[in-house]
């Protein structure tokens, strides 16, 4: 058997581990769709009337606002699942189950590929249930089947990357509870961008922190694919901002794996 041929048996291994895991305690999932579904229903039913007429002068309240606000709470539905990542990765690095893998011959990174790809499946059913509970309340998006597939490669494209920092987060954590509180930026992150409310409502400084960060261009991506409005440059620097995250976040976490010591 070649080198890659072991990489990919034993990163299948360890992708089994982590569905075994994610099927054992369900509560996991439902805890990590439960807090965007908390937020869509938080703005759309209780501030959703007043920051709705806020949009502009098409402005239509709690209807309009719930297209507005979709997409912010899909991007944290990602957050949120990724949150999940960094304490899985700390609990493994903390139990002990490391040193273990570690004696065997098996390749160092299936473990945290293991970690990874389990993620992504549990953050797709995480979508699946906020999508659902957004469409429940009103959220109409009116794009194609083009548009859903590069919706859904965006996603996959930031989950990727975001599933990526939190598993180094989780690996540079000397314990689980830091771990779990080191990726709530990501989850705070679209507060502070445009995912609530335009950038142009916000104080100058403010608003050029808003404009800048990364989860601004992907919201807006999105909100274009997914309900037909404008996009520019957002898609291109979406995309940029991904693919940054995501190699310098697997760099790191590899790095971090091979040389912190197991507790």
């Amino acid at each position: 058997m070649t080198t890659m041929t072991f990489a990919y048996q034993d990163s299948k291994t360890m992708v089994r581990r982590t569905l075994r895991r994610i099927v054992r305690y369900p509560s996991m999932t439902l805890m990590l769709a439960g807090m965007p579904v908390v937020f869509l229903l938080l703005f759309v039913y209780v501030l959703g009337g007043t920051l709705g007429n806020g949009l502009g002068p098409g402005g239509g309240g709690r209807a309009d606002y719930v297209n507005y606000v979709a997409p912010a709470i899909i991007l944290m539905t990602v957050a949120s699942a990724a949150q999940g990542t960094a304490i899985s990765v700390a609990m493994d690095m903390t139990a002990g189950i490391i040193a273990r893998f570690r004696t065997m011959s098996i390749t160092r990174t299936s473990v945290l590929t293991g970690h990874v790809l389990g993620s992504i499946l549990q953050t797709a059913v995480s979508l699946v249930i906020v999508i659902a509970v957004a469409i429940a309340v009103g959220f109409r998006p009116t794009a194609g089947l083009v548009e859903w597939i590069a919706a859904i490669g965006l996603l996959i494209l930031v989950t990727t990357a975001l599933i990526w920092l939190s598993a180094a987060l989780g690996l540079v954590s000397k314990s689980v509870e830091t771990a779990s509180n080191l990726p709530m930026l990501l989850v705070l992150l679209p507060f502070l961008g445009s995912g609530f409310v335009p950038t142009e409502s916000m104080p100058t400084g403010l608003r050029w922190f808003a404009e800048y960060q990364p989860f601004t261009p992907i919201i807006e991506t999105l909100r274009g694919l997914l309900l037909g409005g404008p996009i520019g440059n957002n898609a291109i620097l979406a995309i940029a901002w991904s693919v940054a995250i995501a190699v310098l976040s697997y760099v790191w976490a590899r790095h971090l794996f091979n040389r912190r010591p197991v507790r």
